[in-house]
C-alpha cells in the first residue's frame, strides 16, 4: 500500500535581516523583550525587488530541478499577501519554473492555515492519481507597521513541498483534528498593506483552538501525547510554539517540565528567519529535521497548523528511515549566513519605500544579485526576471 507525503522540501529566506537586539534598542525597549520575552534574534526582510511571486519561485526551484517537471500536475499556492486578487500568484511561479501547461494551478488563502489545506489537498490529488505529483508552495511577507506591537514579529520568507507517493521525508498519516470559529484576532482588509492584530486575543484563540483541535484528533486517531515524539506549531515567534507546547501538556495533565526535546530544534530556523505566515509551521518542520541530532526515522511528528479568522487542524507525520539523505541543510545554512544585517535606519527606509498601487509604471531597484526577481510593474502588469536575463512577463 503506497503511503502518501513530503518528498522534499525546501526553504527560500530573502538575503536581508534585522537584530531584535539593535531593533529593541532603537525602539528604547529592553532587548530580552525581544529575545527572551517572544523568542526571538532576528527577522528577514525582503528587497524590493521580491516578492511571493519570486520567494515561491526559489523555494521550488531546486526542487523541480531534481525531477520530470512533467510529472508535477498540480500547483497549490498558499499565501496571505496576495498580488492580484483574480490571477493566482502560483500562475507566474508556474512560468518561472517552465512546469507543463497540463498543471493545474490555484491560489488558496485562510491566514497562515491555508498551506496545510493545501497539503491535505496535495495528498488526497496523489492518492487519486498516484503516478502524479503535487507542487506546494507557502510564500509570505509578515508586515505589521513601524513601531507597532507587532513590529518584532514581522518576517518573510517561502516553502515549496512536492508532494509524492511513497515520499522520501514524511508520511502523512490519515486523520487529522479541525476546528474553525468566526473570530476577529487578525486580519488584513483590502485598502491595507499592514495587518490589524490584537495580540492578547489571537495568542487565547491560537490556544482554544489547538485545545479543541488536539481533542478531535485523538478522537480520530486514539492517539495520545506518548505516541508522538516531537512536536511541530505554527510559529509566528518562538514563545508562542513553547506556550503551545505547555497547552498540550497542560490537556493531557502532564507535569510541567522542560519541553526541550519536544519542541527545541523545530524552532531554530523560527528564530532567526521571523514570522512567514503560512510558511512558518513547515519551516518549523525543516528546522526539526534539519537540526535534531536525533535519529527521527519512523519517529511521529505532531504538527498544529493555525490561521487566524479562525481556522486550526492538528495531524501527524511519521519520519521516513532514509530521510537524512533527501535533507538540502547546507543549503539551507548557508543561504541564512549569506544574509547581509541592515541597521534600522535602512530597515526603516526599506520598510516605508512603497510598491505603487495606483497603476503608474515603476523601475525596481537592482538590489538581488542572483535567482529570479520583480523587474518592475507595467501597463499594470508586474514584470519578471531571471537575474542576467530576458525579462519575464
Amino acid at each position: 500500500m503506497n503511503t502518501i507525503g513530503i518528498d522534499l522540501l525546501h526553504f527560500y529566506s530573502p538575503p536581508f535581516m534585522l537584530s531584535l537586539e539593535e531593533l529593541a534598542r532603537e525602539r528604547q525597549i529592553d532587548p530580552n523583550k525581544y529575545t527572551v520575552g517572544i523568542g526571538q534574534s532576528y527577522m528577514s526582510l525582503p528587497s524590493l525587488d521580491e516578492d511571493i511571486v519570486t520567494m515561491g519561485a526559489e523555494a521550488a526551484k531546486p526542487i523541480v530541478d531534481q525531477v520530470d517537471s512533467s510529472s508535477i500536475r498540480l500547483l497549490l499556492f498558499a499565501t496571505e499577501s496576495g498580488i492580484d486578487h483574480s490571477k493566482a500568484a502560483g500562475i507566474w511561479v508556474h512560468h518561472l519554473l517552465n512546469l507543463a501547461p497540463t498543471c493545474r494551478v490555484v491560489e488558496l488563502k485562510q491566514a497562515c492555515y491555508s498551506a496545510t489545506c493545501a497539503l491535505q489537498l496535495a495528498a488526497a490529488y496523489v492518492a487519486q492519481h498516484p503516478n502524479q505529483k503535487a507542487l506546494v508552495i507557502a510564500s509570505d511577507v509578515a508586515r505589521y507597521g513601524l513601531r507597532t506591537s507587532g513590529e518584532p514579529t514581522q518576517g518573510a520568507g517561502a516553502i515549496a513541498m512536492l508532494v509524492t507517493k511513497n515520499p522520501r521525508l514524511l508520511a502523512i498519516e490519515p486523520g487529522s483534528g479541525v476546528d474553525t470559529s468566526h473570530v476577529m484576532d487578525f486580519w488584513r482588509p483590502l485598502y491595507m498593506t499592514e495587518a490589524l492584530v490584537d495580540g492578547k486575543y489571537s495568542t487565547r484563540i491560537y490556544l482554544e483552538t489547538l485545545e479543541r483541535a488536539w481533542r478531535e484528533y485523538c478522537l480520530e486517531t486514539n492517539r495520545t501525547w506518548e505516541d508522538h515524539a516531537r512536536f511541530c506549531f505554527h510559529t509566528p515567534f518562538c514563545k508562542m510554539a513553547e506556550k503551545a507546547c505547555d497547552r498540550l501538556m497542560k490537556i493531557n495533565s502532564l507535569p510541567k517540565c522542560d519541553i526541550t526535546a519536544k519542541l527545541h530544534d523545530s524552532l531554530h530556523y523560527a528564530r532567526i528567519v521571523g514570522n512567514c505566515y503560512t510558511a512558518a509551521l513547515y519551516l518549523s518542520l525543516a528546522s526539526l529535521l534539519e537540526n535534531d541530532p536525533s535519529d527521527l526515522s519512523s519517529s511521529r511528528i505532531g504538527c498544529y497548523s493555525y490561521g487566524s479568522g479562525a481556522v486550526g487542524e492538528f495531524f501527524s507525520c511519521i519520519v521516513q528511515p532514509d530521510y537524512r539523505n533527501h535533507l538540502v541543510t547546507k543549503s539551507h545554512t548557508e543561504m541564512l549566513k549569506a544574509r547581509k544585517t541592515l541597521t534600522v535606519s535602512e530597515y526603516e527606509s526599506l520598510y516605508q519605500t512603497d510598491i505603487p498601487i495606483d497603476g503608474s509604471h515603476w523601475i525596481a531597484p537592482h538590489w538581488k544579485k542572483e535567482g529570479f526577481r520583480l523587474q518592475g510593474i507595467k501597463d499594470h502588469v508586474r514584470q519578471y526576471e531571471m537575474c542576467g536575463k530576458h525579462l519575464i512577463t
